[in-house]
C-alpha cells in the first residue's frame, strides 16, 4: 500500500463505494488445488493419498449460490463466524493493542504529563473525525486501484454489544451528509465512568479546554473513594456479560442509557496509573498493559480506546470485529504527523470557554453486580498473567536495505519466522498471514498460508551443513516467488480459505452432514479451523506495531512493523505451554534476519 496524502480536496472519502467490484468467488478446481498444496508440509505420503481422495470426493460439492445476489458473499458469514459468534472473552482473545510511538520523538516517558499530552492526542483524533464527517480523509489506493473504505467508518462511535448466543454491532457514526452524529468522548479513571462533549456551541473543545475536563476528572478520582469498575464486566466470556448486562438493565433502566452512552460515544479515554517502562528498542511493557492491563479502565468491546499512562506513555485498545488494523494505523499515523508537526506541543489559543463540567455516569448496582466485577477481575488477571509477550525492535537493517536486495519486505519477516520456528521447534509451524482484499467491495482480510513445501525445503537446506551457499539461495528466492504469488492471489480474492469457510457454512445452514474435508486430519494438522500455530499479520510500514494474543495454546502470535531502518516484532505465547517460549522465538527471528541477509551477501562474493 502506497503511501497516501491524508487530507484530500478533490475526492470525497466514500465516494467510490458503489462502484467498488464484488468479491469474486474463486473456482472450486482452483481453490481446492491450492488447498492440497498448502496441506503438504504437515503429512507423509499415505495421508496426502488420502486427503487427495477425500478433495476428489468435495470437488462434486456444493457452490456458492448467495454470490449471485450479493456484493460481498463473505462479510456478513465472516463477521459471525470470526468474531460475533464467538463465545470465549473477546476482549483477552480477539482484541488488538499497540505502542504509541510517541517516546521515540516528542513524549519521552516523563511523570506529571500523563494529561497534558492526553488533551494533544485527543485533539488529533477529533480533528481526524471531523475529516472523516467531511470525507476528506484520503481515499487508500493500492496501486491505481481503489481500497473500500467502509472500515474507517467504524473507527468512531462504533461498539460490540453482547448477545447471549451472538454479539452485534452498534455503529452510530454518521457523515455530515448522513445527519447527526454523537459527539461525546467517555473517560475512564479508578474505575469511575464519565463523559464530556466534544462539540461545544459547534465548535470542537481544543486543548486546553480537554485539559480542563480531564484533570476535573482526575482531581474527583484521586481525591475520593475508587468506582465500583463496572467496565471490568466487558472482559467477561460473551454470554455472561451479556446476561449481567441484562440483569443490570432490569436492575435500572437508567442503567440501559449509561450504556446506550458508552456506546455511542467517539471513542473511549483510559486514564490508567501504571507506569510501564518504554524505550524505542522494547516496548513490551506498554503492549502488555495496553493488551492486558486494567480491566476497570478499559471498555473491551469499543471499537477504539486510547490508554494513557501516569508517565506521558501511551497506547491503543481495539475491539477487532468492526475493522482490521490497517484502518486504525491510518488514523494514528495521521495524529502522529501531526503532533510531530506541532512538537508534541498545542501552539493554539489558551483561552477556555466555560463549558458544562463532565457528568459521571452512575450505574446502580447491588451486590450480586459488585460481587461479579470481583469474580470477572480475579478471572482476568489469572488469565493475562499466563500471556508472555515481548515487542522489540531489531535495528541491524530495515525495508530500505532488504529493498536493496531486490526482496519483498513483508515475504522476508514471514520467511524468518518459518526459519526460526523449524529452527526451535525442529518441525514446519503452519502459519496464518492476513491478505487485505479491500479493493472489493467491504473486502476485509483472506489467508496467506507462507508454510509452503517451498519455505520447507529452504528451511531444511539451511539447517544442513552439507548445504552449499549457492543452493541455499536458489530455494529461498524460490520460496520468496512462491510467497509473493500467494500474497497477490490472496489480494485479488483467489485465496482458498475463506472459500472453504463458506463451503462449509452452506452444508451446515442447508442441514447437511459436515463433508468429510473439515474432518480430515490434514485441514486441522495445516491450521484449519482456527487452528494456526502462528498467527501473523504485517502492521504496516509506519512507527505503529500492534499485537494479539496467540490462536491456540501451543501458538504465537507474531506481529510486525517494518520501518526503512528497522523491524519492530511483538511476540506472544502462553507461558503455561511448556513447549513455546515468545522471547526465544522473537530472538531467534532476528538471527534469521541476519542469516538471510548474509546468504544474499556471501552469494555474490
Amino acid at each position: 500500500m502506497e503511501k497516501q496524502v491524508l487530507e484530500s480536496s478533490e475526492e470525497r472519502t466514500f465516494q467510490y463505494q458503489d462502484s467498488l467490484p464484488s468479491l469474486p468467488v474463486p473456482s472450486l478446481a482452483e481453490s481446492l488445488s491450492k488447498y492440497l498444496d498448502a496441506v503438504k508440509p504437515f503429512l507423509n505420503q499415505e495421508e496426502y493419498q488420502r486427503t487427495e481422495d477425500i478433495v476428489k470426493k468435495f470437488e462434486n460439492g456444493i457452490g456458492l449460490e448467495r454470490a449471485k445476489t450479493r456484493r460481498n458473499w463473505l462479510e456478513d458469514w465472516w463477521l459471525n463466524v470470526a468474531y460475533l459468534d464467538l463465545r470465549i472473552s473477546t476482549q483477552i482473545h480477539c482484541n488488538m493493542g499497540g505502542p504509541g510511538p510517541y517516546i521515540e520523538h516528542c513524549w519521552p516517558p516523563k511523570e506529571g504529563t500523563q494529561i497534558e499530552r492526553a488533551c494533544v492526542n485527543i485533539w488529533h483524533t477529533l480533528k481526524y473525525w471531523d475529516l472523516l464527517r467531511a470525507e476528506k480523509v484520503a481515499i487508500e489506493r493500492s496501486g491505481n486501484a481503489v481500497l473500500d473504505m467502509n472500515q474507517f467508518r467504524m473507527l468512531f462511535c462504533t461498539c460490540r454489544i453482547p448477545g447471549v448466543t451472538r454479539d452485534s454491532i452498534g455503529s452510530y457514526f454518521k457523515t455530515e451528509t448522513e445527519g447527526e452524529c454523537p459527539s461525546h468522548l467517555i473517560v475512564l479513571c479508578r474505575g469511575r465512568v464519565f463523559a464530556f462533549d466534544a462539540i461545544h456551541e459547534g465548535n470542537m473543545v481544543t486543548p486546553p479546554e480537554i485539559f480542563r475536563q480531564l484533570t476535573y476528572i482526575q482531581k474527583r478520582c484521586h481525591g475520593e473513594p475508587d468506582g465500583p469498575g463496572l467496565a471490568a464486566l466487558t472482559s467477561n466470556e460473551r454470554t455472561k456479560w451479556a446476561e449481567l448486562r441484562e440483569y443490570l438493565i432490569d436492575l435500572d433502566p437508567k442503567n440501559l442509557s449509561l450504556l446506550e452512552k458508552i456506546q455511542r460515544s467517539l471513542f473511549v479515554v483510559c486514564l490508567d496509573d501504571s507506569s510501564p517502562h518504554a524505550t524505542p528498542e522494547d516496548y513490551s511493557e506498554i503492549t502488555r498493559l495496553g493488551l492486558t492491563g486494567d480491566p476497570t479502565v478499559r471498555w473491551g468491546d469499543k471499537s477504539y480506546s486510547i490508554i494513557f499512562f501516569s508517565n506521558g506513555t501511551c497506547g491503543a485498545f481495539c475491539d477487532h470485529s468492526p475493522f482490521d488494523a490497517m484502518a486504525l494505523i491510518t488514523m494514528l499515523a495521521y495524529a502522529e504527523k501531526k503532533i510531530i508537526e506541532n512538537e508534541g506541543k498545542w501552539k493554539g489559543s489558551d483561552k477556555v470557554r466555560d463549558i458544562p463540567w463532565p457528568e459521571e455516569l452512575v450505574f446502580t448496582v447491588d451486590q450480586k453486580i459488585i460481587n461479579e466485577i470481583g469474580r470477572t477481575k480475579e478471572l482476568y488477571y489469572k488469565k493475562v498473567s499466563d500471556l508472555q509477550l515481548v515487542t522489540y525492535a531489531f535495528t541491524s537493517f530495515g525495508k530500505a536495505l532488504i529493498r536493496k536486495k531486490k526482496l519483498h519486505p513483508d515475504t522476508f519477516v514471514q520467511l524468518a519466522l518459518q526459519l526460526a520456528y523449524y529452527k526451535y521447534h525442529g518441525r514446519p509451524g503452519c502459519c496464518y498471514e492476513t491478505a487485505m482484499t479491500r479493493r472489493f467491495y467491504h473486502g476485509r482480510t483472506e489467508t496467506i498460508r507462507p508454510c509452503t513445501m517451498e519455505a520447507v525445503e529452504w528451511c531444511k537446506s539451511m539447517l544442513d551443513p552439507s548445504e552449499s551457499t549457492y543452493q541455499q539461495l536458489q530455494l529461498m528466492h524460490k520460496a520468496f516467488a512462491k510467497h509473493n504469488k500467494m500474497r497477490k492471489e490472496c489480494e485479488n480474492g483467489k485465496g482458498f480459505d475463506r472459500h472453504l469457510l463458506g463451503l462449509l457454512l452452506i452444508a451446515q445452514e442447508q442441514g447437511l452432514p459436515v463433508p468429510e474435508l473439515y474432518v480430515d486430519h490434514a485441514f486441522t494438522a495445516s491450521g484449519g479451523g482456527g487452528n494456526f500455530i502462528l498467527s501473523t499479520s504485517l502492521t504496516g510500514y509506519t512507527r505503529f506495531s500492534g499485537s494479539a494474543v496467540p490462536m491456540v495454546h501451543h501458538g504465537y502470535g507474531f506481529f510486525y512493523a517494518i520501518r526503512d531502518d528497522r523491524i519492530v516484532t511483538s511476540c506472544s505465547s502462553w507461558k503455561s505451554c511448556p513447549e513455546t517460549d515468545a522471547e526465544v522465538l522473537c530472538r531467534t527471528v532476528f538471527q534469521c534476519f541476519r542469516d538471510m541477509l548474509q546468504l544474499t551477501v556471501v552469494a555474490h562474493l
